[in-house]
């Protein structure tokens, strides 16, 4: 395989596993948990059982047979400041240079839209929009000397899920949603290492694709509920371009099209509420991401005839999460809550980019809502997230690692804060 080819082959694998891990630095993989300012408040403790919000329909559509009667809408916005700085060195042809990125991330908001509408006593309708997946990284200086690995990334998504649900009893509902979801990825990085080139090679790409979702909630005794939500995985068949900057081998330089078939991890739920006092509630939620499913899928060059540029070497294990909160209404008026969580990353130090340097994390969080009035009540939380230690090694034998861009070793320093706000309607 020619030199450019190699060039493409790297970046491809690179970048667009990337843009599948976006949202790194605010959920493990590319999953953005930031859809609900209510269980914010709870680290997403119980978020799959019903309660004030129907926020919860996001990991569980059975919920939404806890809507109020008439029409609900929830507007929910959640402002993320991620912190990730990378210090280390990346030596190219024997010569070490000092790596330090400054903060890579990007501060960035995340709205959600949740709207039900009680049908009757049994049958219940409703429509979530949401933003996935997400993504935006860039070192403060564009030609550090580990832009061969990653000069700038950005993600966008949004997906549409409507619902129907049904109360077939006081102790078991059950719901079932599509899944509509766009994304666009738009990735760059230097050629080689930037001493050696310094153009910039940049790939894009959009998909539409369409999933489902299903889930149950259980109230097997008063003050008890438990409640088991899925997400689908979504088959994405990704279309775009990857640029070249300069002619090298067999390939001038120039844009050629791209396409490869990515599908998105099943996601489920498990989430539990106990009332402990008539103004206290204990709450618990464990989550299973199915990432090893992404496997190696093919890189395809749509100019050339379909020929195979690579795989994608993703070699993810699966991805757990597991919370618990309380919450305590203080008076008929406010309800407070807080909540702790750990979560295990499915990106190791074998498969570590510098992109999105990802791994495990503590969850920290605090929240409330104050009801104004029987149709409007606000909600506010925050979640401090510590990344634990997490390295680097971009080496001979890493799926990324090019001889032209060097061996990249380093450790990366990573927190993120949340601040999240919503309004709640019932009309």
């Amino acid at each position: 395989m020619s030199w450019a080819t190699n060039k493409i082959t790297l970046f491809t694998s690179t970048a667009i596993a990337a843009s599948l891990v976006a949202g790194s630095a605010f959920a493990g993989g590319f999953a953005l948990r930031e859809q609900s300012s209510y269980y914010q408040g709870t680290s997403f403790a119980g978020n799959g059982t019903t309660g004030p919000s129907i926020s919860s329909v996001f990991w569980n559509p059975a919920t939404i047979t806890g809507a109020k009667d008439g029409l609900t809408f929830e507007a929910h916005n959640s402002f993320i400041v991620p912190q990730a700085d990378i210090d280390g060195t990346n030596t190219v042809l024997g010569t070490p240079v000092g790596v330090a990125t400054g903060d890579i991330g990007s501060d960035a908001w995340i709205g959600a839209t949740y709207t039900a509408y009680k049908l009757s006593d049994t049958t219940f309708i409703g429509l979530g929009i949401n933003a996935p997946y997400g993504l935006s990284t860039k070192p403060k200086d564009g030609d550090w000397s580990g832009a061969g690995y990653n000069r700038s990334s950005k993600v966008f998504s949004i997906n549409a899920n409507p619902i129907v649900g049904f109360k077939l009893n006081e102790m078991v509902s059950v719901a079932v949603g599509a899944q509509v979801q766009y994304i666009d990825v738009r990735l760059t990085n230097s050629a080689a290492a930037p001493n050696l080139s310094p153009g910039t090679t940049a790939l894009q790409g959009t998909s539409m694709g369409v999933g489902f979702t299903a889930g149950v909630t259980v109230k097997p005794l008063a003050g008890t509920e438990i409640g088991l939500g899925f997400r689908s995985s979504v088959a994405h068949d990704l279309g775009g371009t990857v640029s070249l900057p300069v002619a090298s081998g067999g390939l001038p330089a120039g844009t050629y099209g791209i396409k490869t078939k990515l599908i998105t991890p099943e996601m489920v739920t498990l989430s539990a509420k106990q009332r402990i006092t008539d103004n206290f509630r204990l709450l618990g939620t464990f989550e299973w991401t199915n990432w090893s499913r992404l496997e190696a899928p093919k890189v395809l060059l749509s100019d050339l005839g379909d020929a195979q540029l690579t795989t994608l070497p993703f070699n993810y294990d699966d991805g757990y999460f597991l919370s618990i909160g309380g919450e305590y209404d203080f008076n008929d008026k406010i309800t407070l809550r807080a909540g702790a969580a750990y979560e295990w990353s499915p990106i190791s130090t074998e498969i570590r980019s510098a992109r999105l340097p990802d791994n495990d994390r503590i969850w920290v969080s605090a929240g409330g809502s104050y009801n104004y009035n029987d149709h409007l009540s606000l909600d506010i939380g925050y979640t401090h997230i510590f990344g634990t230690d997490t390295d680097i090694e971009i080496v001979p034998g890493h799926q990324d690692y090019s001889a032209t861009k060097g061996s990249l070793v380093g450790s990366v320093d990573s927190s993120v804060d949340i601040f999240s706000a919503s309004l709640r309607y019932t009309f």
